[in-house]
């Protein structure tokens, strides 16, 4: 009995990754950081496909393919939002979102 035996132990620690994931997403005003954050709640959310696909019979070949789909579309907004962060960072020399807003003036 360890702790690959069961799906509730994936899924409680998917959660925890996802609760940490948006708890810096929220506190952080880093523009990078932010993005990590939301890095981290991709991959709990990946965690959480792979284990039902690994766990729930109808979805056994299934669960990798929506993981490498959302793997994708991680990949995608990673390259997209550190784009537009080094591109505001060199305009505004800084990395803090509160900063932002300024450039509507």
């Amino acid at each position: 009995m360890g702790f690959a035996d069961s799906l509730d132990n994936y899924l409680i620690l998917a959660g925890a990754l996802f609760a940490i994931g948006a708890f810096g997403f929220l506190a952080r005003r880093n523009a990078i950081s932010m993005l990590m954050s939301i890095e981290l709640m991709l991959n709990a959310v990946n965690l959480a496909i792979v284990a039902f696909g690994a766990f729930v019979p109808a979805l056994q070949g299934d669960g990798a393919i929506i993981a490498l789909m959302v793997m994708a579309v991680a990949a995608a907004e990673a390259t997209v939002g550190l784009a537009i962060v080094i591109a505001i960072f060199r305009n505004r020399r800084t990395p803090l979102v509160d900063e932002y807003d300024a450039m509507r003036r």
